[in-house]
C-alpha cells in the first residue's frame, strides 16, 4: 500500500517507516517544511536500506492510500483542519494520545473524550479513522532486530478499514488484536499514561507494553 506518515520525523513515525518500508510498501514521511521532510527521508533509506520518500504533509497525504497521523496532542486539531480536504476518502490511522504535560503520568481526557474521537468529528464520515499503536515503545520500533513483544489493539468505527489496519500492524512484525469501535479509543488512550507511570515505577527505561490473553 501506498502509507503517508504525517508527522514521519519524529522517533514514532521514523520506526513505523522503516518497518513498513522493509514490508513492501510504499512509504513517504511528511513535516510542515518539505526540504526537512526529504532529508530524514533520505538519511531513513540510507541507514536502513529501503527507500522511504520525503515530502510536505499535504503533498504525502494526496499521494497516500493510508495516513498516519503522529504529532503531539497539541498539534492534532491544527494539523487535521489543514488537511481535512486531502484526507477526503482515505484511511486516517490516529496514534494520537492526549498528553497534559507536566502530569503525562495522569490520564487526561480531552473535551471530545479521544483524540481519535475529534479526529473523526472534524474530518467528517469521508475519513475512515482508526485509532491504533499507542502503547508501541518507539524504542523498540526504532531498533529493526528487536522482537516487540506485546499486542496492538486497533479500533474503529469501519470494518474494512480496521481490518486492513490490522494487517499494517501484523505488516510491522506485531499482533493487532480487534478492540472494536471508534468510541473504545477513550480506554485505549487513557492507558497510555497508566503505561507511563508503570515505565516509571518499575525503572524501564525501553518501554512497558500489555499482552491480551485467553485468545
Amino acid at each position: 500500500m501506498r502509507i503517508g506518515i504525517v508527522g514521519g520525523t519524529g522517533r514514532e513515525g521514523r520506526g513505523l517507516a522503516i518497518r513498513w518500508a522493509r514490508a513492501g510498501h510504499t512509504v513517504s514521511v511528511g513535516s510542515r517544511d518539505a526540504a526537512r521532510a526529504k532529508e530524514a527521508a533520505a538519511l531513513l533509506s540510507q541507514d536502513a536500506g529501503v527507500t522511504i520518500h520525503g515530502g510536505d504533509n499535504a503533498a504525502i497525504v494526496s499521494d497516500a492510500e493510508v495516513v498516519l497521523l503522529s504529532v503531539p496532542y497539541g498539534a492534532h486539531e491544527a494539523t487535521l483542519q489543514g488537511l481535512t480536504t486531502a484526507l477526503a476518502g482515505k484511511t486516517l490511522i490516529d496514534i494520537t494520545v492526549p498528553l497534559a504535560p507536566p502530569k503525562v503520568r495522569e490520564v487526561s481526557l480531552p473535551p471530545g473524550k479521544s483524540a481519535a474521537l475529534e479526529a473523526q468529528a472534524i474530518l467528517g464520515a469521508g475519513t475512515r479513522v482508526v485509532a491504533t499503536l499507542h502503547h508501541v515503545s518507539s524504542v523498540h520500533l526504532a531498533d529493526l532486530a528487536h522482537v516487540v513483544d506485546c499486542d496492538v489493539l486497533v479500533c474503529g468505527d469501519d470494518v474494512p478499514a480496521r481490518e486492513a489496519v490490522m494487517g499494517l500492524v501484523k505488516d510491522l512484525g506485531l499482533r493487532p488484536i480487534d478492540a472494536g469501535p471508534l468510541k473504545n479509543a477513550i480506554a485505549l488512550e487513557a492507558l497510555t499514561p497508566v503505561l507511563l507511570y508503570i515505565n516509571k515505577k518499575y525503572a524501564s527505561p525501553q518501554g512497558s507494553g500489555i499482552r491480551i490473553t485467553g485468545i
